[in-house]
């Protein structure tokens, strides 16, 4: 079975070895998000409503990407630090 990276320049691109997404057949694997605004490449300002909202928005961009929407999600894990 063939895997695939998923990419898009709608959600920040991925940091060192790791890649925004795979692919492996009809399964999607997306890789966890922070608050960053794709166009910029910062985080975003404000408190954890807003930093929490991008994270959702590079989720929906990664998903976007693939012809997908959250009605697709089967999983999804939130760690929160404090």
């Amino acid at each position: 079975m063939n895997k695939d990276v998923i990419s898009t320049p709608n959600a920040p691109a991925a940091v060192g070895p790791y890649s925004q997404g795979i692919r492996v057949g009809d399964i999607f694997f997306l890789s966890g998000q922070i608050p960053l605004d794709p166009a910029t490449g910062k985080l975003v300002e404000g408190d954890i409503c807003a930093q929490a909202e991008q994270c959702c928005k590079n989720v929906v961009a990664l998903l976007e990407s693939q012809g997908l929407t959250t009605a697709n999600v089967v999983k999804t894990t939130v760690f929160i630090a404090d």
